[in-house]
C-alpha cells in the first residue's frame, strides 16, 4: 500500500467553466477525526499504522466514534466502471479515472498520509449501533468500509466524505470479513447513480472495482469488489443510538454539536417550528432559517432550544427524503436505524427494489417475513426510526433553556427537573412528529402533482387522482413507473371521448395484456383506466388549456423517469459481467442511470428499449437477501 501525503493545491476555473482537478490537487480534509475522539486502542494514525493489519480486526469500542484503520490490500484490481456525474460533482477532471493514481486509490492500495513524516489523512471506520427489525442490535459500525479522507469541490465549496465499501475487516465487522460481493456492489453502483440522476436525496457511488483475486464465501464463492462511494457525511441515526445506550451524555453533546456546526451549516441555519403543521401546503416543505441561536418559544408556548431545531431539521430532511421513495415507488428493504441518514441521504443498498407491478406490501427483502420494511410501511418507519433519534437527544431539547446550565451540562437531570423535562421532550417529539407528517404529505403531493403534469394545487387532487390512481394499479396489477412515462406521451385530445379513453387505457397493460388475478376482465379494466383518464384530462385542462400539450408533456417526461434499475435488469448485468466477462455493459447503463429520463442513450438500442420495457412475468417483484 502506497502512503502518499496530498499537498492540496487547486486549479483555478477558466473562462468561468470548472474544468475540474487531478485527484492528486482536489482539496482533502480530515474535519470528522480532528472533531470527534478517536479510538483509544488506536489513539492517532502512526499507532494504528504499526499495528499488523490483523490487529485491526473485530472488537468491542467505546467512548469513540471511529477508528483509524487502513484498506487491506487488493491484488491486481480492475477498474469496471466510474460515474461521471459522480466525478464531476466531486470536482475530479475528466480522465482521472484512467491515472494509475485513481485506480489504486478506489482499489485500496493508496492512502493520502506520509508515515515517515507522520502527517497527512489516515483512513477511518466509524462506530455505530443500531436498532434492526426492531430489536436493539448494540455496536455495530462500519464492517466492511474506510473512509479515505474528506474532498471540497474547488468551484462549489461542497464537502464529501470518500468511503470505500468491501476494503477489509474493522473493529466493527464482527463475524464478518469486511468484503463485499461483485453482485451487491454493481447493484449499489447502479442504483445510486440512478437515485441522484432522479433527484432524490442518496449517498452516492464514483467507482466500481473488481478484486480478482478476492473470492468471498456468502451463500457460495462469489467475486469481490469495491464500491468508492460518497456522501456529504455518513453520519446516522445509529450513530447517536450507541453513545445513547453507553450513557456517555457528554459524546452525546459534542455529536449533536458536529453535527449542526460541520454537517448543516450552523445552529442559526436550523428552522423553527411551521406555524400551522396541519396544513400540508408546499410552503411546509420549506426549511428557514436565520433562527437565533438561543431559546425561543415554540409550539404551545414552549420553550425550545437550539437541539431541537437540529432535532427539527433532520426529521424534516427524512420526510422529504421518503416522500421521494413513495413517489417514486422506492423501496429500501432495511430501514434500520443504522441505515437512517441524520441528512436524510438513502443509505446502504442491500435488498432494495422499484417496485414493478403497484403492491404497497411488497418487500424486496425475503426474510423480512412481517413486511416491517414494506413500501407501505415506510413513512411510518422513518418517523419510528426519528423517535429513537428524539429519545438521544430527550435530554437536551427537553431542559429548554437549561440546557447550558452549567449545572446541568456537568450533573445531568436533577430528580426535581425530571417530571417537567420529560415531559417537554416528549411534547417536542409529537409536535415534531406532526412536521414531519406535514413535511412529508407537501412533498409528496408535490412530487405526484409534477409526475401528473399539474402545476396548481387542488384539495381534490388527493382523492379523485392520487388514491384514485393508487387503487386502480393495485387492483389491476400495473406497472408503476411505466404508467407515468407512458402517460406523459398522452395528448389530450386523445382522451376526448369515452370510446377514446377506453382505447388508450391498453398502452398501460402490460405486454401481454390484462394479468390482474382478481378476476376483473380486460374490458372492465380498461373502464377503469379510462374513468381515471377522464378524470385526469380535465385537471390537466384546468392547468394548461387546449393548447398547452406539447409543454406538458416535455415538465412531465423530466419528472417521470424511461430508465429505471429493475430488479430483473440489474440481474441481468450481474449475469453478464460476473458470469460472462463483459465490462462495456457497465458503462452502457451507467450513462442510463445518470440521465434516466432521457428518450436514448447512444447506445445499443434495442439493449435500451428492452431494459426500459416490459418487466418479463418472471422478473417482476423479485427479492433478495441482505447477504452481501
Amino acid at each position: 500500500m502506497t502512503a502518499h501525503l496530498s499537498n492540496g493545491a487547486t486549479n483555478g476555473a477558466s473562462n468561468g467553466a470548472f474544468a475540474g482537478v487531478s485527484l492528486q490537487e482536489l482539496p482533502k480534509s480530515d474535519n470528522f477525526t480532528r472533531n470527534l475522539p478517536p479510538d483509544s486502542e488506536f489513539k492517532t494514525p502512526a499507532e494504528s499504522h504499526k499495528a499488523p493489519r490483523a490487529k485491526l480486526g473485530p472488537r468491542m469500542v467505546k467512548g469513540a466514534l471511529y477508528t483509524y484503520v487502513r484498506p487491506e490490500e487488493t491484488e491486481d484490481p480492475e477498474l469496471l466502471g466510474v460515474s461521471r456525474t459522480a466525478m464531476r460533482d466531486i470536482g475530479l477532471k475528466d480522465g482521472q479515472e484512467n491515472t494509475e493514481e485513481f485506480k489504486q486509490t478506489v482499489a485500496g492500495n493508496k492512502i493520502f498520509w506520509d508515515s515517515e513524516k507522520n502527517e497527512g489523512i489516515y483512513p477511518w471506520a466509524q462506530c455505530y449501533g443500531g436498532w434492526q427489525f426492531g430489536s436493539w442490535a448494540g455496536q455495530l459500525g462500519d464492517g466492511r468500509a474506510i473512509s479515505l479522507f474528506e474532498s471540497t469541490n474547488p468551484a462549489t465549496k461542497v464537502r464529501y466524505e470518500i468511503q470505500l465499501k468491501g476494503a477489509g475487516k474493522t473493529p466493527y465487522s464482527r463475524f464478518a470479513d469486511g468484503k463485499a460481493v461483485l453482485r451487491s456492489s454493481i447493484r449499489e453502483f447502479i442504483v445510486s447513480e440512478t437515485l441522484n440522476g432522479m433527484h432524490i436525496p442518496t449517498t452516492r457511488a464514483l467507482s466500481l472495482t473488481l478484486c480478482p483475486k478476492s473470492k468471498v464465501r456468502r451463500e457460495r464463492l462469489v467475486p469481490g469488489a469495491i464500491v468508492a462511494r460518497f456522501a456529504q457525511s455518513w453520519l446516522r441515526i445509529g450513530t447517536f443510538d450507541i453513545i445513547r445506550a453507553r450513557g456517555d451524555r457528554k459524546l452525546l453533546r459534542t455529536l449533536a454539536d458536529y453535527v449542526a456546526e460541520h454537517i448543516y451549516p450552523g445552529w442559526e441555519s436550523l428552522p423553527a417550528a411551521l406555524e400551522d403543521p396541519s396544513k400540508p401546503t408546499s410552503s411546509a416543505i420549506k426549511v428557514t432559517s436565520g433562527v437565533p441561536v438561543d431559546a425561543i418559544q415554540g409550539a404551545e408556548g414552549l420553550e425550545e432550544n437550539r437541539y431541537t431545531r437540529l432535532y427539527r431539521v433532520i426529521c424534516r430532511k427524512n420526510a422529504l427524503t421518503v416522500a421521494a421513495w413513495q413517489a417514486y415507488a422506492f423501496t429500501n428493504g432495511v430501514l434500520n436505524t443504522d441505515n437512517t441518514s441524520l441528512l436524510g441521504l438513502s443509505l446502504d443498498f442491500g435488498p432494495f427494489a422499484f417496485l414493478d407491478n403497484f403492491d404497497p406490501s411488497y418487500t424486496p427483502n425475503h426474510d423480512d417475513h412481517m413486511l416491517r420494511y414494506s413500501y407501505r410501511n415506510q413513512p411510518s418507519i422513518i418517523w419510528w426510526n426519528l423517535v429513537r433519534l428524539g429519545e438521544s437527544l430527550g435530554e437536551m431539547i427537553g431542559s429548554g433553556a437549561k440546557v447550558d446550565d452549567e449545572e446541568f451540562v456537568n450533573q445531568g437531570v436533577t430528580e426535581s427537573f425530571a417530571p417537567e423535562l420529560i415531559k417537554r421532550a416528549e411534547t417536542i417529539i409529537g409536535n415534531v412528529g406532526e412536521e414531519y407528517k406535514t413535511v412529508f404529505l407537501a412533498e409528496y403531493s408535490r412530487l405526484m402533482r409534477a409526475r401528473l403534469g399539474l402545476t396548481s394545487e387542488q384539495e381534490s387532487d388527493f382523492s379523485e387522482l392520487f388514491s384514485e390512481l393508487l387503487d386502480t394499479l393495485e387492483a389491476l396489477e400495473l406497472d408503476f413507473n411505466h404508467f407515468f412515462r407512458r402517460l406523459s406521451t398522452l395528448k389530450l385530445f386523445m382522451l376526448s371521448t369515452p370510446d377514446a379513453r377506453w382505447v388508450k387505457a391498453a398502452i398501460f397493460f402490460h405486454a401481454e395484456g390484462m394479468t390482474a388475478t382478481s378476476g376483473v376482465t380486460e374490458s372492465a379494466a380498461k373502464e377503469r383506466v379510462a374513468a381515471w383518464l377522464e378524470k385526469w384530462a380535465n385537471r390537466a385542462r384546468m392547468d394548461w388549456g387546449e393548447d398547452g400539450d406539447e409543454e406538458r408533456m416535455r415538465e412531465m417526461k423530466k419528472v417521470n423517469p424511461k430508465f429505471v434499475p429493475r430488479s430483473w435488469v440489474l440481474d441481468e448485468i450481474i449475469k453478464r459481467v460476473e458470469q460472462e466477462g463483459e465490462r462495456d455493459v457497465i458503462g452502457r447503463v451507467m450513462n442510463m442511470a445518470e440521465h434516466p429520463f432521457e428518450d436514448s442513450w447512444g447506445g445499443d438500442r434495442e439493449e435500451e428499449e428492452r431494459w426500459c420495457g416490459d418487466v418479463p412475468r418472471e422478473g417482476r417483484m423479485m427479492q433478495c437477501s441482505c447477504s452481501s
